[in-house]
């Protein structure tokens, strides 16, 4: 995933930022002769209810992690820039740390907070709105609220599912099966309900699944998988987590989950992997792959991910993407004709794990870039870290942890055929530089991980001296 990107985004631009297509017009930021700009479609008329622009203005759009953490360091790195979130929910709730929410470890005061106490904390505007369209000739964001201006633009808008991927396609079979049987890996009302289905469930196979594709946190389907089956145990009742794995085996944190399932949860799990999943039967409480049908009592049905609808309504999609992900500069993480667009987190086409701490890494990164740009400086290229702990004990809580950073960015066959990298070589088209890992799990760093959510947190809602 991610490596036909890579390889076009090295033949579009080098690491020292100079562009081999065309040149940079220096008043719009847009490459002359690049990519024919796609017109708005959706045009509102009245101004959005903002303070007058003064200056220089950064309009990010999301207010996930990579938003939030993105908005305060231009913040902190151009004091006198006007920075507005753009975020159509009124309340942020957090995926990572969810799943020890679902097992009752934490409480939902832990994983929910305030925009606005973000915003007043860091000194930047939230407008709680939607975007409809962007006009990048005339550097315009339309929301359903109004129309703003701006002189640089982020967008962080997530992921959506694409459940023709598991053979649905029909669009009342889709919303029957979300609503059946929802995901649970876009934070809010997919959460509450699955929360309320493993506190009710009583007896049976409850099913999980691990897509195809670079998803939304590599290790958190296992995590999860753990954290039902603390709960099945702790209640004493007749129940089973089956987790049906598209891939071959566990890709992160294998030998650690994997020892978690045989100790702890060797009555509560039942894991398969290769399961190639093209059919769910909502009548038959089935899924079935080519050789297999798998039927269940309930289930969270985690189809393949895609980018955000909205970077392919704006025609910002990388041809070569299968999961429809943006076409940007694999480097510097703007769209590839356009200097003032940025795309950071899950949406973009680098094949860094879709993970939090990997989009906080990454938005500070790009807020250097962006705050160096304006002054006339290209910074050099800085992979982002992920850092990420899973919780697999609950009583007590015990956790596994997995860190990294990546290679530039390269072609799959540039990694592959380097010695030096094949044992840290991972499917969605990067390759680690290095690698830290502890499968031994412990209450300690189930202690690290509650302090790792607390540190992140911080980053995005408290101010930069609470955080210091």
């Amino acid at each position: 995933m991610g490596t036909a990107g890579a390889t076009a985004g090295m033949a579009l631009t080098g690491l020292n930022g100079k562009t081999a297509l065309a040149d940079v017009d220096p008043n719009t930021g847009l490459m002359r002769d690049g990519i024919p700009i796609q017109k708005p479609t959706i045009i509102v008329e009245n101004k959005a209810e903002l303070p007058p622009k003064r200056g220089l203005r950064a309009v990010v759009v999301g207010g996930g992690w990579g938003g939030l953490t993105i908005a305060k360091h231009l913040k902190l790195r151009v004091p006198e820039m006007e920075v507005v979130v753009i975020e159509r929910r009124s309340m942020f709730m957090s995926c990572p740390i969810s799943n020890l929410w679902l097992a009752g470890l934490v409480d939902f005061d832990f994983i929910t907070h305030s925009f606005v106490d973000a915003a007043q904390n860091n000194n930047y505007l939230f407008f709680q709105a939607t975007v409809l369209d962007v006009d990048r000739e005339k550097r315009i964001v339309y929301t359903e609220r109004g129309y703003m201006e701006y002189d640089y633009l982020v967008l962080s808008p997530g992921i959506d599912y694409d459940y023709g991927a598991i053979g649905v396609h029909d669009h009342e079979q889709r919303h029957t099966l979300m609503k059946r049987y929802p995901a649970a890996f876009k934070p809010g009302s997919e959460h509450i309900t699955l929360k309320k289905k493993i506190e009710t469930f009583e007896k049976g196979l409850f099913l999980l699944t691990v897509p195809s594709g670079n998803y939304r946190c590599l290790p958190a389907p296992y995590e999860r998988t753990c954290m039902i089956a603390s709960v099945f145990k702790r209640k004493k009742i007749p129940a089973k987590v089956l987790l049906l794995d598209h891939t071959h085996d566990i890709k992160i944190k294998g030998v650690g989950f994997h020892a978690a399932f045989d100790e702890l949860y060797k009555d509560y799990i039942e894991y398969i992997p290769s399961v190639s999943l093209i059919n769910v039967d909502l009548d038959r409480k089935s899924v079935s792959d080519e050789f297999d049908e798998y039927q269940f009592d309930d289930a969270a049905i985690y189809p393949r991910i895609r980018a955000s609808r909205l970077i392919e309504h704006l025609g910002l999609v990388q041809d070569s993407s299968p999961q429809k992900e943006a076409r940007i500069d694999m480097h510097r993480n703007h769209i590839h004709d356009d200097r003032r667009v940025y795309v950071i987190g899950d949406s973009r086409s680098t094949g860094y794990s879709k993970s939090g701490s990997t989009a906080q890494a990454e938005a500070r990164y790009v807020a250097r870039v962006i705050a160096g740009r304006i002054k006339g400086v290209e910074i050099p290229w800085e992979s982002p870290d992920t850092t990420c702990y899973s919780m697999v004990g609950a009583e007590p809580m015990e956790a596994i942890y997995f860190g990294s950073k990546y290679l530039h960015p390269q072609s799959a066959g540039t990694a592959m055929d380097n010695e030096r990298f094949r044992d840290y070589w991972i499917d969605s088209g990067v390759a680690f530089a290095w690698r830290d890992r502890n499968m031994n799990r412990s209450e300690e760093l189930g202690q690290e991980m509650i302090g790792w959510a607390l540190t992140h947190y911080a980053e995005m809602f408290e101010s930069a001296e609470m955080f210091q």
